[in-house]
């Protein structure tokens, strides 16, 4: 069996291989040089790669007769395939309509019950000449698959206005399913403040590449974004201000509840972050109340961290942990609520232990299973609660340990390694943006890891995922988010997406290098790494 699997998993390097080296010399440039895409993108040559490949046949030539073809009786086909219509539409200029007639050709989109095999957000992809067929059996995987086919098409299918063509979709089949459940990317909108839009932006942008979690910061010493009706003035007072003292801001529930219908129709899941017992300065110069003394300090607009703390030993604590939690729950139909944990430095280990025992317990209450930054490995994780991984190579064997032994007693693990994945560190030193205490993380060093093998002693099916943070000290406009997390947050997707044999530097920097004409498309300024040999339209 082991030979078998070994075998497939060559077989496999071996056609993705062949599927970049065809990209490349379609376009007579030498390997390593700036070259031109190819007029048809081989099948595959796409991110994240997909698990197997079988290129073969003619191509398939959109035309302003191609229909969008969904199943009769299928709502989510349907939405989905209206989706995919609005993203074809401008720059193609054809109707393309969506229907639920039985005719012949174009794009299908199928959702069956019999595709077990393709789980939860699998998706087989079939293109010949006579049209394209995506089955898969729930409609995130037939989601994750519209999105194959939008890299399959050449990058100026993103522009919002009408471009020549012609659109081309490679003849094969391609089967898909994703290595790992939680495929995330964090948005710090406490240090800055980020509006609704600003949001539903980098939502679309994730989506692209099979990303399924939003974990959005709402709360820290700088900011408090999400209204609370039982403690009003957390967002009114809490939220008045940002790094560097700007205006800040809060969501209101109607606008958060607009956000997490947005990412829910791009498939993701919002998991909500309110941090405590530390980076809680904002709410507590909201409530005097909630501090020891029972004095507000003032609202904090630098950026260091770890002098904040709730006032463990007071029961209204555990009220307002209790009100916070039970609304952002109601307003949160996800599974999960994250609820920080981490550099409390003010508070005593004792009373952080007490203090995350009674916090955990009160996510339970609410119907949801907690996630934590790593330190809640140090008090008693929850049953079923994930523990969110942040460490550096240079984090110490005793916390490694600690958290490995958690893994190996239940507690599941996402892994945002901040020399990996952090994606608020700067590239190199002349990058004007973001931090260095982790280090610079250029993007061969962000990709180039197994999560499976990572932190020793933690078995691989204790690794739930991974997560690509981005936080927000420097960081305060879409156009910093752009340069900050791109390209490092496509390698973050593949790295929950495909399968560890197909991770390789070499054919990631070739296939990632066809992304830069896709992403100007799409109005992104991303960092143009002299790593990648990037591609032009």
């Amino acid at each position: 069996m082991r030979q078998r699997r070994t075998f497939a998993r060559l077989r496999l390097l071996g056609s993705l291989l062949l599927v970049v080296a065809a990209g490349v010399a379609g376009t007579g440039a030498a390997p390593g040089s700036a070259a031109a895409a190819p007029a048809v993108r081989p099948l595959g040559d796409i991110v994240p790669v997909p698990a197997s490949v079988r290129p073969g046949g003619s191509p398939y030539t959109l035309t302003a007769r191609t229909r969008i073809h969904v199943d009769d009786d299928s709502r989510e086909a349907r939405r989905i395939g209206a989706y995919l219509a609005s993203v074809l539409r401008p720059s193609t200029g054809y109707p393309l309509p969506v229907t639920d007639d039985d005719g012949r050709g174009g794009i299908r989109l199928r959702l069956s019950a019999h595709e077990a095999a393709l789980g939860d957000e699998g998706y087989r992809m079939e293109s010949g000449s006579r049209g394209v067929t995506i089955t898969a059996r729930e409609p995130a995987g037939l989601f994750h698959g519209v999105q194959t086919l939008r890299q399959q098409l050449p990058a100026s299918i993103e522009k919002d206005t009408r471009q020549p063509g012609p659109w081309k979709v490679a003849g094969g089949t391609i089967t898909d399913t994703p290595r790992y459940g939680y495929r995330g990317a964090m948005l710090d909108v406490s240090r800055h403040f980020f509006t609704v839009e600003q949001v539903k932006r980098y939502i679309d942008q994730m989506a692209l590449y099979k990303i399924n979690k939003l974990h959005l910061h709402l709360s820290d010493d700088q900011g408090w974004r999400i209204a609370i009706d039982s403690w009003p003035r957390l967002a009114a007072h809490g939220g008045s201000t940002q790094v560097g003292g700007g205006p800040g801001g809060y969501y209101t529930k109607a606008q958060y509840r607009d956000i997490v219908a947005y990412a829910a129709s791009r498939h993701l899941e919002v998991v909500p972050e309110i941090d405590m017992p530390g980076h809680t300065n904002a709410a507590l110069a909201s409530y005097a109340e909630l501090n020891c003394d029972g004095v507000a300090p003032p609202l904090y607009t630098g950026t260091e961290v770890g002098f904040s703390s709730l006032c463990v030993a007071k029961d209204i604590t555990y009220d307002f942990v209790d009100d916070v939690v039970r609304e952002v729950a109601a307003l949160t139909p996800g599974r999960y609520l994250h609820i920080g944990g981490d550099e409390a430095h003010s508070t005593s280990h004792e009373d952080y232990v007490a203090f995350m025992d009674r916090a955990q317990a009160t996510v339970a209450k609410y119907g949801k299973t907690v996630v934590g930054w790593h330190q809640l490995t140090g008090a008693n994780p929850a049953e079923g609660a994930l523990a969110q991984y942040w460490g550096l190579d240079r984090t110490s064997d005793a916390e490694k340990a600690r958290v490995a032994d958690a893994a190996r007693n239940g507690t599941g693990l996402i892994l945002s390694p901040a020399d990996r994945l952090y994606l608020d560190m700067k590239y190199t030193k002349d990058t004007p943006l973001g931090l260095s205490w982790a280090g610079y993380v250029e993007v061969q060093r962000s990709y180039d890891w197994d999560p499976g093998a990572y932190l020793p002693g933690v078995p691989a099916s204790a690794v739930k995922g991974v997560e690509a943070p981005l936080w927000s000290e420097t960081v305060s406009t879409s156009a910093h988010i752009d340069r900050m997390a791109f390209p490092r947050l496509i390698g973050a997707a593949e790295l929950g997406w495909s399968p560890a044999a197909t991770h390789d530097w070499e054919t990631y920097k070739q296939r990632l290098a066809g992304q830069g004409p896709r992403l100007e498309a799409l109005g992104v300024d991303f960092y143009r790494s002299p790593q990648v040999p990037w591609r032009t339209a």
